[in-house]
């Protein structure tokens, strides 16, 4: 971990069990552009929290993952991200810990994190809209949908390059 105190905005995500994490990791090698491809596939919840909500956040997830199942996930479709594609994920669980962090947070987030939220992991992003389209044929063409493994939440330290953790929270019921 790097020894770093500058202020960063915070990115929340749900981690990804191992199998499923090298079956998206292994799309995104194949489908996003390499010069972009700087992170392995993500599951993001929040985009950009303040940094001084760091301590808060913390706690926060500690709560929603501490004596807590692993919430059932499937990989429901594949959907069009306009100039790319994602791998959309169903989880009601989800759904509702995000509510619940939006709500503690609310009047702190970007206009991105207060909106909706589609959960998804995306295999291609920023490539022209064409090349965007043959790639969601291709996948929709083998698509079944199938469960995911959502194996916890974490939380990273965003200073322009790959992310910088956090903190990390397994579900441990």
């Amino acid at each position: 971990m790097t020894a770093s105190f500058e202020p960063a905005p915070i990115i929340v995500t749900a981690l990804i069990g191992r199998q499923d994490q090298a079956f998206f990791d292994a799309e995104r090698a194949a489908y996003f552009p390499p010069e972009r491809n700087q992170l392995a596939a993500h599951l993001t919840m929040f985009h950009h929290l303040p940094p001084s909500l760091a301590p808060e956040l913390r706690q926060r997830l500690v709560a929603e993952t501490h004596g807590m199942s692993r919430p059932r996930a499937r990989i429901a479709d594949v959907i069009s991200l306009g100039r790319g594609v994602a791998y959309r994920i169903d989880c009601d669980e989800l759904v509702a810990i995000r509510a619940r962090l939006a709500t503690a947070f609310v009047g702190m987030l970007t206009p991105q994190d207060a909106g909706g939220w589609r959960a998804h992991v995306t295999v291609q992003n920023k490539v022209q809209p064409m090349v965007a389209k043959e790639l969601l044929a291709k996948l929709r063409a083998g698509f079944r949908p199938r469960p995911v493994a959502i194996v916890g939440l974490a939380a990273y330290w965003y200073r322009g390059g790959p992310w910088e953790m956090l903190s990390k929270h397994l579900f441990s019921a």
